[in-house]
């Protein structure tokens, strides 16, 4: 994306950033990842050091789900008349790259989000994703940034006490993409010591015990069946381990 020139929001030093303001899934299947993220549209001043979202009318379509949102920073102080002079450059773009046949009456009814995390929200919603399930998952994220600045283990075993019922699988999935975006990023030491609380979660919560049995059980079926196919894997050898199994997994 080229970048475009801006000033910074704080200090008013010029700079250079890229800014996005339609996400069209029409045209660009990454376009929801994108505005997802919460990388998009996201500066860092050279001279302030200051870090945000960049204050930009945002436009989201998804043909597929027939969503036309649209989204205007009230910082920007601008009438509305001005907001539609603005916003209806990027709808045209939209329906223009639609086919005829395609284009259908909500193309001419978006609907304005007052905040833009009403818009990231209407937008998970289209996935099943409900505002009760995104407050859930920040709770859970939150409990992980108290327990990563928490340095004693005994206070950390004391909130872990006071938040189990927030400590589920869902938690654990959690702290694995946690873990594998911070490898990713190359920060091996937060990735390492997010693994280390992940051990600690594991020996100290019902759920974490009982995720490790489940591991053992499968770890002792793997082996099961390593050793039965070292002589030819049968259907009698097969339907012997499942009756001896001593439980599903």
């Amino acid at each position: 994306m080229p970048k475009t020139q801006i000033s910074c929001p704080r200090c008013r030093t010029p700079m250079t950033a890229e800014i996005q303001q339609l996400f069209d899934m029409n045209t660009d299947p990454q376009a929801k990842q994108k505005i997802l993220s919460g990388a998009a549209n996201v500066i860092q001043c050279p001279s302030c050091g200051y870090q945000g979202m960049y204050p930009t009318p945002v436009v989201y379509h998804d043909p597929e789900k027939e969503f036309l949102f649209t989204f205007f920073p009230p910082e920007l102080g601008v009438s509305i008349n001005e907001q539609e002079k603005m916003i209806g450059p990027l709808i045209n773009r939209v329906v223009n790259d639609l086919p005829m046949e395609k284009r259908k009456a909500y193309l001419f009814q978006a609907q304005s989000m007052l905040t833009f995390q009403t818009m990231i929200e209407r937008i998970l919603e289209g996935d099943g994703v409900t505002k009760a399930m995104l407050d859930d998952q920040q709770k859970k994220i939150q409990l992980i940034q108290r327990l990563l600045s928490t340095p004693s283990e005994d206070s950390r075993k004391e909130i872990i006490q006071q938040e189990e019922s927030l400590i589920d699988e869902t938690f654990f999935g959690l702290m694995n993409r946690l873990v594998e975006a911070t490898i990713a990023q190359g920060d091996k030491q937060s990735a390492q010591q997010l693994a280390l609380f992940q051990q600690e979660l594991l020996q100290e919560t019902k759920v974490g015990r009982e995720i490790q049995e489940k591991m053992k059980s499968s770890q002792k079926a793997m082996e099961d069946l390593q050793e039965a196919a070292k002589s030819g894997l049968t259907r009698e050898k097969l339907l012997d381990l499942l009756i001896d199994a001593p439980d599903e997994i």
